[in-house]
């Protein structure tokens, strides 16, 4: 059966890397769907400004839905604003959403959860994928991610804004996981094979943020422009 998929879009590598894989299998991919806080214009995670993913998806040229999300929004209020985008999506005759997630199970079930009572399907095409063995395959086929995010309690401020290249990996601390699955850092790619220009951005200023009762250190990426 064909299928038409969108991708749970970060910007990362995770995310970058499924699409690469998912086009060199001729799938269609209808959309990327991104979320933005409406505080602060960003993806919360990742800390990446909303014309950041615009300039991304002209490049890999794929419509972009961005779903704006109200700060701190509760669970219900955030489920509530998803099942409206998975009822849009079905309606544009999008079936499946697909995840970058590789191993982390609590997560996959709170996203079969949100989709049990959607008409969209839930893939996960990276799933049980090897860490290590996934940087390399990452970076071997030409991807450039920026890290874009670190969680204090796992890595130093100073990984903020740093290529997410070989000579980082090799200094990493022996326990983070080297695709920063259990939310160690976070990535936005520049420019990899499924690119058709590679984005030029500056960065910014580092800010240090309160998420809960961890410190998340963001490095700002913009534009580079002339």
């Amino acid at each position: 059966m064909t299928r038409s998929v969108a991708i749970s879009w970060s910007g990362g590598k995770d995310a970058a890397f499924m699409l690469y894989e998912l086009r060199q299998e001729a799938i269609e991919i209808a959309t990327l769907v991104t979320t933005i806080n409406e505080a602060t214009d960003r993806s919360s995670m990742h800390g990446v400004r909303r014309e950041l993913y615009h300039h991304q998806a002209s490049s890999l040229d794929i419509p972009l839905e961005i779903v704006t999300l109200p700060p701190e929004p509760s669970n219900e209020v955030y489920e509530e604003v998803m099942a409206g985008v998975f009822d849009r999506l079905a309606d544009d005759g999008v079936d499946t959403i697909a995840y970058g997630d590789l191993f982390l199970d609590d997560i996959r079930a709170y996203r079969q959860k949100q989709l049990a009572d959607t008409p969209i399907d839930g893939w996960w095409p990276l799933w049980d994928r090897d860490s290590t063995a996934f940087m390399d395959d990452l970076l071997d086929v030409g991807f450039r991610p920026i890290i874009t995010a670190v969680t204090g309690d796992s890595l130093d401020a100073s990984f903020a804004g740093r290529p997410l290249d070989r000579a980082c990996l090799e200094d990493f601390p022996s326990e983070i996981d080297p695709a920063g699955e259990h939310g160690e850092f976070h990535t936005f790619v520049i420019d990899g094979p499924t690119f058709s220009y590679p984005l030029k951005v500056a960065r910014g200023r580092q800010v240090t943020r309160e998420v809960g009762d961890t410190e998340i250190h963001y490095r700002d990426l913009m534009i580079d422009t002339p």
